[in-house]
């Protein structure tokens, strides 16, 4: 099946397990009134699973076509694999003199994309695409670019090119060739998008999966109806992907985005390189490194993710910090994982261990 998007790390479970809260008494009466259901569908690339609460059969399977319709428009708008997506579309006019009218679905993404790369000096850019088209071929062929062909692609990166205007809504790519990717952030805003139209049909109780991208909703209920803690949620060790968790999570009303590469990476020439690329050498990176960001809603979760990863521990705990949001009740966390000559070193940010339980 052919792949929609170029970040997909898988390093994030969501676990069966639930965590009962004492003293929730009032809310358990309403909750016995809903079931569990769970869906999984294969969309952008990967499995798409939701969880959901509802009173019927009939009410859950609704709101998961609604889910999964929500996710193939959303699709149509940003994937930079259909000829005649939205942004397809768009990156035909670069270079032209010409102002288009998009989506407000596209506006918001580029507006955010263009946000992170102006907070991280362009280490996370949504103009990367030439350079990521020509490391997919890489990747394919074990081979590293032609150094010409590569310095070609990365004069077509700078996100500084793109032109904005809120008012009208439109979006006017500066330079001729350029093209846009929104790998890095274009899942977990999705999957906040689904939970949104989840809430809207009063499916609060729920759960997107989207690989390494999940947007939690209102906390799951135990076996007895009563409201638990939150949804708990493991993350892979980097050393031992498929081991158990080397932390687990628990959440409610917020998001989580795992980037790293621990399966998606290719040895070239003896080097171990990422499929994250650096748009400044345009390149995949060659230190293993996985991060978890912890954040209010899942495009900022993603878009963390991809740019703490290329930025390092030093600048990229430095972002997370610079990223909270007093206005939200929930804060910006990270835990970050690089593999050195001397092995692991872990890091967290200053509130993850907040959301941190025992196994």
């Amino acid at each position: 099946m052919k792949r929609h998007w170029t970040k997909a790390v898988i390093v994030v479970w969501l676990l069966a397990g639930l965590l009962p809260v004492a003293g929730t008494g009032g809310s358990a009466a309403m909750a016995q009134a809903l079931e569990r259901f769970e869906f999984s569908e294969p969309h952008l690339g990967t499995l798409v699973a939701v969880t959901l609460y509802a009173p019927t059969e009939t009410v859950a399977t609704e709101a998961a076509a609604a889910a999964y319709a929500r996710i193939k428009v959303l699709n149509r708008i940003l994937s930079d694999y259909q000829d005649e997506s939205e942004v397809t579309r768009l990156c035909r006019t670069a270079g032209s003199g010409t102002a288009v009218e998009v989506s407000p679905e596209l506006f918001e993404v580029l507006s955010r994309s263009l946000a992170l790369a102006e907070a991280t000096d362009g280490a996370f850019d949504p103009t990367i695409s030439p350079v990521i088209k020509l490391w997919r071929t890489a990747r394919k062929q074990r081979q590293l670019p032609d150094p010409q062909q590569l310095a070609t692609a990365r004069e077509l990166v700078g996100w500084k090119h793109v032109k904005l205007d809120a008012q009208c809504r439109t979006v006017e790519l500066l330079k001729p060739g350029m093209q846009l990717d929104f790998g890095g952030i274009a899942k977990g805003y999705i999957a906040q998008q689904v939970r949104d139209l989840l809430v809207r049909r009063g499916q609060n109780r729920c759960l997107i999966a989207v690989a390494g991208d999940i947007v939690a909703g209102d906390p799951p209920l135990d076996a007895d109806g009563r409201e638990t803690a939150g949804w708990k949620i493991g993350v892979a060790p980097l050393d031992k992907p498929n081991g158990p968790p080397s932390r687990m999570l628990r959440l409610k009303n917020c998001s989580v985005s795992t980037s790293g590469d621990a399966f998606q990476f290719v040895e070239i020439g003896g080097v171990r390189y990422s499929h994250i690329v650096d748009p400044k050498t345009g390149l995949g990176l060659t230190q293993r490194s996985s991060v978890t960001i912890i954040a209010p809603d899942g495009a900022n979760a993603d878009g963390l993710a991809t740019a703490v990863t290329i930025l390092g521990v030093e600048r990229g705990l430095k972002l997370i910090e610079q990223s909270q949001n007093a206005a939200s009740t929930h804060r910006t966390a990270a835990l970050i994982v690089f593999v050195g000559s001397d092995g692991l070193t872990v890091s967290e940010s200053p509130h993850f261990n907040a959301f941190v339980i025992d196994n």
